[in-house]
């Protein structure tokens, strides 16, 4: 998450979806993070590190990861001696063994690649539902994806992610940012969003059952949620019929319109 400027660094990769926030972008995401001076941020790819720096000045401690060796090497140069930079990809890192001992709950940013931000919103999910103690992640998407992620049942945007979300987390606009905000400047508008975690809202009993029937119904999403289901309990040696009738939900209801309870009643059903 850093300026356009930054002269004799590696230039933006596309093959790593990079874009670098303007300086007074990062200000406002600064400002709208409220940082105390405390907190310890776990960064999702840093870049140039403007934001890595700014945020070291006002926090106890950042580690950031960043996949871009180039990047990786030229970052400890320009933050402080209270920044850990990692070198690797933050999907094949097992977050919990990074703050191992911390006493405090870690808080995440990060300005996330497009092409792969549902996966990294999973990969905090599973993080925070395993134990690790996540306060909250302010990340910045595209607007598609964080309208998704705020999506209420009954609407065009609400799915998997809005449901597995809503499981672990709250979730508030932040900032809205035009194409403008970055160098290169994306096709598309970006958002800010912040996840503050919190334990299970409703019991779904096995959570790998939860996610199956989530994701499953979710892929038959314009048929009733009796025929969407039909794939899923047959994969878990049941009848969809039954499942329904035990979660007390109406068959003929569409996949956007059942809630989390909904889904987790479904999920307790095939105990």
């Amino acid at each position: 998450m850093t300026p356009a400027s930054g002269r004799g660094l590696p230039r933006p990769r596309k093959r790593y979806g990079q874009h670098f926030l303007e300086a007074p972008w990062v200000g406002k995401l600064i400002d709208a993070l409220g940082a105390e001076r405390t907190d310890v941020f776990l960064e999702i790819g840093p870049g140039r590190g403007a934001l890595t720096k700014a945020l070291a000045e006002r926090v106890a401690r950042v580690v950031a990861i960043e996949i871009d060796r180039d990047l990786a090497a030229a970052l400890p140069s320009r933050v402080g001696s209270n920044v850990r930079v990692i070198q690797a990809d933050f999907l094949e890192v097992d977050v919990s063994q990074l703050f191992t001992g911390e006493l405090d709950s870690v808080r995440v940013v990060g300005n996330l690649p497009y092409n792969v931000s549902s996966p990294i919103l999973f990969r905090l999910l599973d993080a925070a539902a395993s134990g690790a103690k996540i306060r909250d992640a302010t990340v910045m998407l595209q607007k598609e994806v964080a309208d998704r992620l705020v999506a209420a049942p009954g609407t065009t945007e609400y799915g998997v992610l809005a449901v597995q979300v809503a499981l672990l987390a709250s979730v508030d606009r932040v900032l809205s940012l035009p194409p403008g905000a970055f160098r290169p400047p994306p096709k598309v508008r970006s958002a800010v969003v912040r996840l503050t975690f919190h334990p299970p809202s409703v019991d779904v009993g096995d959570r790998g059952i939860f996610e199956t029937i989530v994701r499953g119904v979710f892929l038959q999403r314009r048929k009733t949620v009796l025929n969407a289901l039909k794939p899923v309990a047959h994969a878990l040696s049941k009848s969809s019929e039954v499942l329904l009738e035990q979660a007390g939900i109406d068959p003929g209801r569409r996949p956007e319109t059942l809630t989390v309870d909904d889904f987790a009643r479904l999920s307790q059903a095939v105990l």
